[in-house]
């Protein structure tokens, strides 16, 4: 009976420890923050995608050489709400300088999926950065994003470098933005000519 109880609680003790590294490595950390060079992956791709409003359908691939800040919000949300002036005030300060902000409308609710309802928030809004509609959860997943509002900031070689969960950390986040638009542009290779 003792071996049994022992058994057990070491089994139990061994699915807890599993469990805690998959979700350690399977989801961004609940905290976010500057994400070090040797840990920073590239930026998935924007993935079923219902429709693009503000913009024509972007890709990150073609977005290199430019700062990309990723917001993950909906129109109802209360802290995308109060979270939503800062993504705006960015778009306009840094928008010549080389950052795209792309907002991300990924629906928590049934009725926010309706993109008349997203036209209507973008206009009372007064949004006029790309809005990608993100009904399926596509590129929610394909980030591993799980909160609103949440940012991502995608460096001139399109890898995330940072991260943001919730309200705050504004002058923290518009520090990172400056940082990264003052960094080089990654080089590009030119093709020679065969022959010479």
């Amino acid at each position: 009976m003792r071996f049994r109880s022992s058994a057990l609680y070491f089994a139990v003790a061994i699915a807890a420890s599993a469990a805690a590294l998959t979700l350690t490595f399977a989801a961004p950390s609940p905290f976010g923050g500057d994400i070090p060079a040797s840990e920073a992956a590239p930026a998935p791709e924007f993935q079923n995608i219902d429709n693009w409003l503000n913009s024509q359908p972007l890709k990150l691939s073609e977005l290199r050489g430019k700062v990309v800040l990723v917001d993950f919000w909906t129109y109802t949300c209360i802290n995308c709400l109060n979270h939503l002036p800062y993504v705006k005030d960015w778009n306009q300060k840094y928008k010549d300088k080389g950052l795209v902000v792309v907002g991300v409308h990924t629906p928590e609710f049934a009725f926010e999926k309706s993109t008349k309802n997203v036209k209507d928030a973008i206009e009372r809004l007064q949004i006029r950065h790309a809005v990608a509609q993100d009904n399926s959860y596509g590129t929610w997943k394909a980030f591993r994003n799980q909160y609103w509002p949440a940012v991502y900031l995608i460096d001139k070689q399109g890898k995330i470098v940072y991260s943001h969960f919730g309200e705050g950390s504004y002058g923290t986040t518009e520090k990172k933005i400056q940082a990264l638009l003052a960094e080089p542009a990654p080089a590009t290779t030119t093709a020679t000519p065969s022959g010479t």
